[in-house]
């Protein structure tokens, strides 16, 4: 019998509005997993990001985007403020949830998760700014992970997702 991976479809995460959503509802496709921060160095990744998903265009790969006050307190902004920030100023369509602690002991599961080998079985990587990327497969497995100063479009980056996209098609 095999054992099964552990993969992030158990998990639950919140929308700007408070609605529950499943990560079940990603099965099948590949997700990259970002945190995300309106007033960082760094937000022009949400430009990015949004290009990264135009350029792939491929309904079987998302992004999905969760804002933390982790580092640097580079998030002030809350619910619908952070998602009017994102539309308005970087064109971001991608999902982005409701605002989360992605470290420490009051970590989300989800981000307790993908950082945690112990947990994962696959990397051990805390998110050591914003903008850590976590990739994650179609089966909901963790794959590989991106540090904050790796653009998203980075050639490495699109290159392991169209591999994803196509392995067992």
């Amino acid at each position: 019998m095999q054992e099964s991976i552990p993969n992030i479809y158990s998990f639950t995460v919140k929308k700007v509005n408070g609605d529950d959503v499943p990560l079940s509802a990603y099965q099948d496709k590949v997700v990259l997993i970002v945190n995300t921060a309106s007033g960082c160095g760094l937000t022009p990744q949400l430009s990015q990001l949004q290009h990264l998903k135009d350029e792939i265009n491929d309904p079987d790969f998302e992004i999905l985007g969760f804002p933390t006050n982790d580092f640097g307190k580079q998030e002030p902004l809350n619910g619908s403020e952070i998602t009017t920030f994102c539309e308005i100023n970087h064109g971001v369509k991608f999902p982005v949830f409701d605002k989360i602690v992605s470290r420490g002991e009051r970590a989300h599961p989800l981000y307790q998760f993908l950082s945690d080998k112990k947990q994962n079985s696959k990397l051990s990587a805390k998110p050591r700014w914003n903008f850590h990327k976590y990739l994650v497969n179609k089966k909901g497995e963790l794959v590989d992970f991106y540090y904050p100063f790796t653009k998203p479009l980075n050639a490495k980056i699109k290159k392991k997702i169209q591999s994803l996209l196509h392995e067992n098609a």
